[in-house]
């Protein structure tokens, strides 16, 4: 069952989704077609690229990030604040980037439009000051970008996305850290990598590596991260975690492959999932490869009753697991 993007995406329920999107008849259009003979490999660094731009120009943060051979992922958080911090001028130089701006916006901001034209200028501006905080717009302006370039480089037309993106709203820091340790083991859960530092075109590869580097962000590769808890400069929003305990997370997740030794306990296990009060059996079952375990929403199940009964249900899938996954405090 499909739903309408207005009930998906809820600013007031959580600034935080995960998103993701997979290619036509699920191809590996980014990676190796031994079907059709072709590496489509570099096209992975196109999705880097384009993040690059598209979060210098939206109010929208990257928190995690995965490209896979058929699909990619996204941990995004949407700072609604900061778009309405912008003047008219900035709204207007951050849409050039990427859009024509019409002529009578041009005159405006030059001063010589007439006040109805003034008028209409502003109606202009503040219509896209919510597009630049709109993650439709944001996967819209991705997604359209990658289809073009991939249909101009096979010399054909048509279909390159199966649909539209799926999006899960993120109701608190449990479900992010869920859906952002999913999304960073993509590549081990799928046995493409045996660590999370050789994960390459994912987001935990490139702050590790950047560790490495001493550096905030890679020379050659730099997609802005939202920044976590420890490394957030003065009042700029960050993750709700340390950096140091969520690399400690994903490393112990991902070396976390046995499940034969039920009742034990790891004494490895990461401090975060303490704190969170999250089930350590319960957490390794929701990183299992291919456990769709939750639908359109992630949290606590306090959290998540809320939001189905903002959308008028009294039941959402995954209600079941995030009972077994989330302990209460």
């Amino acid at each position: 069952m499909t739903y309408p993007r207005k009930t998906l995406i809820s600013l007031e329920d959580t600034p935080y989704y995960h998103v993701i999107s997979r290619c036509v008849r699920r191809a590996w259009l980014w990676g190796v077609d031994e079907y059709a003979g072709r590496d489509y490999s570099h096209r992975k660094a196109w999705v880097l690229d384009r993040l690059q731009q598209l979060t210098s120009v939206f109010a929208i943060d990257v928190c995690a990030y995965a490209v896979m051979s058929d699909h990619y992922h996204l941990v995004l958080h949407v700072d609604r604040a900061r778009a309405h911090a912008w003047s008219e001028k900035e709204v207007i130089e951050r849409w050039r980037e990427l859009f024509s701006i019409p002529e009578i916006v041009e005159r405006s901001m030059s001063g010589t439009a007439s006040e109805a034209e003034r008028s209409l200028a502003r109606e202009f501006v503040e219509q896209r000051r919510q597009r630049l905080y709109d993650v439709s717009w944001f996967m819209r302006c991705l997604n359209e970008y990658l289809a073009r370039r991939a249909n101009a480089e096979d010399d054909c037309t048509g279909r390159f996305w199966e649909g539209r993106f799926k999006s899960q709203a993120l109701l608190d820091e449990a479900g992010l850290l869920t859906a952002m340790a999913y999304v960073d083991l993509n590549p081990v859960r799928a046995g493409i990598a045996k660590t999370p530092e050789e994960s390459e075109f994912t987001s935990i590869y490139e702050r590790i590596r950047c560790i490495r580097l001493g550096r905030r962000s890679s020379p050659d590769r730099p997609v802005k991260l939202m920044p976590f808890q420890d490394e957030r400069r003065s009042s700029s929003t960050a993750i709700p975690f340390r950096r140091v305990d969520y690399i400690r997370l994903i490393d112990w997740t991902g070396r976390a492959r046995r499940h034969d030794k039920r009742g034990s306990i790891d004494r490895a296990l990461p401090p975060i999932l303490l704190r969170l009060h999250i089930d350590a059996k319960g957490w390794r079952t929701a990183m299992r490869t291919r456990s769709c375990v939750f639908g359109r929403a992630v949290g606590r199940l306090e959290r998540m009753r809320l939001h189905a009964k903002a959308l008028g249900q009294s039941w959402i899938r995954g209600m079941y697991q995030t009972a077994r996954l989330f302990t209460m405090a």
